[in-house]
């Protein structure tokens, strides 16, 4: 990429930064307000929906993508129903900030959007596994990219639930992307993940603890699922699609978190529909580790991840999912330090 068009397309994004701040303004003059309960972080009736300003900055710089720039028309046929999918998650997320809506009629949104990046193509076929190769997935593709696509932008959802965790995660995350997808020539990629950089740039100063507003569902889920969409595309950098770890390693530190808790949660026979304030920030923070820490905590999860996908690119296509056992190493010392800081604290697990 020449320098000049690197400039360009920083300004560029230093503009859709600008709007995205200025939106998150206007939400925070005319607060949709967040009551604190039993569950939550904050003390105090705190405005959301700032997401809304990620989300209307990402939307600016596809419609700019769209009309002037060539290479995105390659993949136009592609991703313009995912895209027009991604904001009817967005709208049904703001109308469920403004009042909230049954917790199903938000999955049927979510399960249709996915149906329709599947529809439209983006599905990962196949994918090489260690010691073995390169296996076709046949239809288990179309079910992995299904339950993918749901499950990260619930995830991510999900973790934001501290000032500043996910905001700054997704931003550091959608920036190394944007690095990657340019090194790989991937251009609709890099740019798609400039404009959520974009987007998480304007907002993330007013999320900082303590928070001037939250991001609310309609920045969660949305950025949940384009991130999500963007894997299934970055898995196309390479002809087995083992690329399609990228965005999951770049996401491990949220996903990780989510994961675990579901999967405890579901042994020890919660209800997995009710709220709590067990996941493994939430148990960190509630045992004394200041907000500001856990949260800088996950940023250095995500330089961390990625530093470990440039390695990935460098890696032979059989050995590449195993650059994911770092990551697991890590979180597993994440969840022993939270366990001995609940047991300290007389903390537990419900």
């Amino acid at each position: 990429m020449q320098l000049h068009a690197l400039l360009s397309h920083l300004a560029f994004a230093l503009a859709l930064a600008a709007l995205s701040a200025g939106i998150v303004r206007l939400m925070i003059a005319f607060p949709i307000l967040d009551h604190p309960n039993a569950r939550s972080a904050h003390v105090r009736p705190t405005p959301r929906g700032g997401g809304l300003g990620v989300v209307l900055a990402f939307i600016a710089g596809m419609l700019a993508l769209f009309q002037l720039a060539d290479f995105a028309r390659i993949a136009e046929p592609q991703f313009l129903g995912v895209i027009v999918a991604a904001v009817v998650i967005a709208g049904i997320a703001l109308l469920d900030d403004i009042r909230s809506l049954p917790a199903r009629l938000r999955l049927a949104a979510q399960v249709g959007a996915a149906l329709v990046a599947v529809g439209s193509g983006l599905v990962v076929s196949r994918l090489a596994l260690p010691w073995i190769g390169v296996t076709d997935l046949g239809w288990v593709g179309v079910v992995l990219t299904l339950v993918w696509i749901v499950g990260c932008t619930n995830a991510v959802n999900f973790m934001d639930g501290l000032d500043g965790l996910v905001g700054g995660t997704l931003l550091l995350a959608a920036a190394a992307l944007a690095l990657i997808a340019g090194l790989q020539g991937g251009w609709f990629v890099y740019a798609a993940a400039l404009f959520l950089a974009a987007g998480f740039a304007g907002f993330l100063p007013f999320n900082l603890h303590p928070a001037r507003i939250f991001m609310g569902d309609v920045g969660s889920q949305f950025a949940g699922f384009v991130f999500a969409v963007l894997a299934v595309a970055a898995s196309r950098f390479d002809g087995q699609q083992v690329s399609f770890l990228i965005v999951p390693l770049l996401l491990f530190g949220l996903l990780f978190d989510a994961g675990f808790t579901l999967a405890r949660r579901a042994l020890m026979r919660e209800r997995l529909a009710e709220g709590h304030r067990t996941h493994l920030y939430q148990l960190a923070q509630r045992s004394g580790v200041p907000v500001r820490v856990v949260a800088a905590l996950h940023w250095g999860f995500t330089l961390l991840h990625a530093g470990l996908a440039l390695v990935f690119l460098a890696m032979s296509p059989g050995m590449k999912p195993l650059v994911v056992v770092p990551a697991l190493a890590v979180q597993l010392l994440w969840l022993a330090y939270v366990v001995r800081r609940m047991r300290r604290a007389g903390l537990g697990w419900r």
